[in-house]
């Protein structure tokens, strides 16, 4: 597999952050709606796995198969460009201003959102087959998501809420590196290995991600979960989004940008001090 050195994958970076903020709205909400859509069926995957093994950790490297496709297709997700585009702004690229910037963000926002309940729907029609039935062990796990990543933080109140925030830091802090690390390499194979590993730690540490949580949460409502639509706004996605933009920005696309980009000067040599002794 070829390897990119980081000055060079930076540059890919803001040329990509550039490409998105400059994208037609049609191709902006359909591939946002796709990713949102596979990222769906891979968390709906890896609850199925969890539940029918019992072993949390075979759902979690399985999972990262939906983010690698979704990538490797061209979709974008949110927690994406929430690193990307913001780069293109700060390096003056043509086109790319805050207006842009916002326009991408609230487009992906909404075809990630619409991808990801789509996918809520279908699996709640088969998880209770048609509504004809009560939720099977899966729909039944799927509630209890929704109600302990709501309620739970809710009921730790500001302590609650900073841990939720934090959690979607550390999420986008993994889910960014993920996007950069598959621009390292050149192969397809090279792209998928760098991907998988901070995919999967995320998954498995129960990090927040505001797309997949577009899928549990509105899935957890249709299937009983005894939570609000408000509990999952305020206990859940905008604290979670606010995290996500904070992690991928900052731990992410900031500092490769800052040290690799916008490398500063090297030091120079001190001159050795010349010796007083005869």
């Amino acid at each position: 597999m070829s390897y990119l050195k980081p000055s060079e994958f930076v540059v890919k970076m803001v040329d990509a952050g550039q490409d998105k903020a400059l994208m037609s709205t049609r191709d902006t909400v359909i591939r946002a709606y796709m990713a949102g859509a596979i990222l769906a069926l891979a968390a709906a995957f890896a609850v199925t796995i969890t539940v029918q093994t019992g072993e949390p950790l075979l759902g979690a490297v399985l999972f990262p198969v939906g983010f690698c496709l979704l990538y490797l297709l061209g979709f974008d997700l949110l927690t994406g460009v929430f690193t990307l585009v913001p780069l293109a702004w700060i390096d003056k690229r043509p086109g790319v201003n805050l207006r842009a910037m916002l326009r991408n963000w609230g487009l992906v926002f909404l075809g990630n959102f619409a991808g990801a309940f789509t996918v809520a729907v279908m699996i709640a029609i088969i998880v209770t087959t048609g509504f004809a039935m009560d939720p099977n062990e899966v729909g039944q796990k799927l509630g209890a998501i929704g109600e302990a990543r709501t309620l739970g933080y809710a009921e730790y109140g500001a302590s609650g809420m900073l841990t939720l925030f934090i959690r979607a830091v550390l999420c986008n802090w993994m889910v960014s590196t993920g996007v950069v690390a598959a621009m390292m390499s050149t192969s397809v194979s090279g792209k998928v290995i760098a991907m998988w590993m901070p995919i999967m730690l995320f998954f498995y540490m129960g990090f927040e991600h505001s797309i997949v949580n577009m899928f549990l949460f509105p899935s957890g409502l249709l299937l009983g979960g005894d939570f609000s639509i408000a509990d999952y706004l305020l206990w859940n996605e905008i604290p979670t989004v606010l995290g996500n933009l904070v992690g991928g920005l900052t731990f992410v696309g900031l500092t490769l940008y800052t040290t690799h980009g916008r490398t500063a000067a090297e030091r120079q040599a001190r001159e050795p001090v010349p010796s007083t002794q005869p």
